[in-house]
């Protein structure tokens, strides 16, 4: 993924635009707390147009890997961004001013437990979403693929 900043389509959501915008013009310093909240930028690639899709997520870190949660606000549908890391885990993540890659997976079992624990502790709204829906709701592993120093 080494396509020009230029060629990434933000979020059509309005609030979400808006917030990717001063994030990416302040290098995550007026952008990166969302309301108490840390957030980051996840770019995926669009499962069908093949475009580049950036959104803005709250997130946790855990052992190096940054987690991330598809909830939709409760919506019995996955949001467009997972469904499209689900077609290509090659993801693009921007935490305050460092930008690097990642491969996406969703956590299993005691992993998925464990870090749905420590992302409602972030968000305890994701509670409330999960008792809206019949999904599972996704909880997202992003591993980056930093280059070794030389």
């Amino acid at each position: 993924m080494r396509e020009e900043e230029s060629e990434v389509h933000d979020s059509p959501t309005g609030w979400v635009a808006a917030h990717i915008r001063r994030y990416v013009a302040g290098e995550g310093s007026s952008g990166h707390l969302l309301y108490g909240k840390p957030t980051l930028l996840l770019t995926t690639r669009g499962r069908r147009s093949g475009m580049l899709r950036r959104t803005g997520l709250i997130y946790a870190e855990d052992a190096g890997n940054y987690v991330v949660v598809g909830s939709n606000g409760g919506s019995d549908q996955h949001p467009h961004w997972y469904l499209n890391l689900r077609a290509d885990p090659r993801v693009r993540v921007q935490v305050i001013a460092e930008r690097f890659v990642a491969v996406a997976r969703e956590a299993e079992g005691e992993e998925r437990t464990r870090l749905w624990e420590v992302m409602t502790a972030v968000f305890p709204q994701y509670e409330s979403y999960r008792g809206k829906t019949g999904r599972r709701i996704p909880v997202v592993v992003l591993e980056p693929r930093r280059a070794a120093p030389e």
